[in-house]
């Protein structure tokens, strides 16, 4: 992937460097980056992995995820701190993950921990299982679940 992009930013040189304009700038270059995407997409098939353009796609996909997430849950906190009675029960949440792999359950404990409500508390040794906080379980488990399992699928995406 990263030598794909290597690629295409030489294409974009190349193009900014041969391109017969005396006032050759930032477009210029721009538009050389853009023709070298559509040069590799014809020809990723030969480099034997999938087109770099792919996984920045799917890497948008998750922050955009993780920003729904956060918005959300940050709404839910904020209605739960600005009721007259705190009505909420916190407990802890095993969740045992598909997930293998230093950086992706290092990722997806710290998409956890920054959304409001929940907190990972532990993570076993082998990386299966996490011990999550959540500010209230009874409302917000099913929820938490569901983020959880986005994530899971998404961050899959990005490193698969």
């Amino acid at each position: 992937m990263f030598g794909q992009f290597i690629l295409n930013l030489f294409i974009a040189t190349l193009w900014f460097l041969l391109k017969d304009d005396p006032t050759a700038g930032f477009p210029t270059f721009v538009a050389g980056f853009l023709v070298g995407i559509f040069i590799l997409y014809a020809m990723h098939r030969f480099f034997g992995t999938q087109f770099y353009l792919r996984r920045v796609i799917k890497v948008f996909k998750l922050m955009m995820l993780f920003i729904r997430e956060l918005t959300l849950s940050s709404f839910a906190v904020i209605h739960q701190v600005m009721t007259p009675k705190l009505k909420i029960t916190p407990g802890i949440i095993t969740y045992r993950t598909e997930l293998r792999g230093d950086w992706e359950i290092t990722v997806l404990a710290i998409l956890l921990t920054l959304t409001p409500g929940s907190v990972v508390m532990e993570v076993t040794e082998n990386g299966d299982m996490f011990y999550i906080h959540a500010m209230d379980i009874e409302e917000s488990k099913e929820t938490l679940l569901r983020s959880i399992g986005k994530f899971e699928r998404a961050i899959m995406e990005v490193t698969r």
